[in-house]
């Protein structure tokens, strides 16, 4: 069966919410936005890219840390307005050094693992 590039629907804003999912364990290690350009850039490398809009610029995931995304495979929602990264996670997904972002419960239990120190990697 053939298939096509889905459209994917960026509205008014000019991103979309990319979850990525570790593709190997399931486990959800963060939500970052994409622009279009983010999304080429992935597309194009392999290599997770994300829009930052604090600081209004495209990044890529592992580009100051070293804990890079590659992903192997891209999927979007039925909307076409939400993305999922499945990747290979080298490292903390998340800047606190934690593997993931969700690394703490709305109680604030710590159930999340910290893999490695960012005052080391962020000086």
């Amino acid at each position: 069966m053939m298939s096509e590039d889905v459209a994917v629907d960026f509205g008014d804003s000019g991103l979309v919410p990319a979850v990525a999912q570790d593709a190997d364990s399931g486990e959800v290690l963060m939500l970052a936005y994409v622009s279009p350009d983010a999304l080429e850039r992935t597309r194009e490398t392999g290599r997770a890219h994300y829009y930052s809009r604090s600081r209004e610029e495209l990044w890529e995931k592992g580009a100051t840390s070293g804990h890079t995304q590659e992903v192997e495979e891209i999927r979007v929602d039925c909307d076409a307005d939400t993305l999922l990264y499945l990747v290979d996670q080298s490292g903390g997904a998340c800047h606190t050094g934690h593997r993931s972002c969700f690394y703490r419960t709305i109680d604030g239990e710590h159930v999340g693992e910290q893999v490695f120190d960012p005052d080391a990697v962020y000086e």
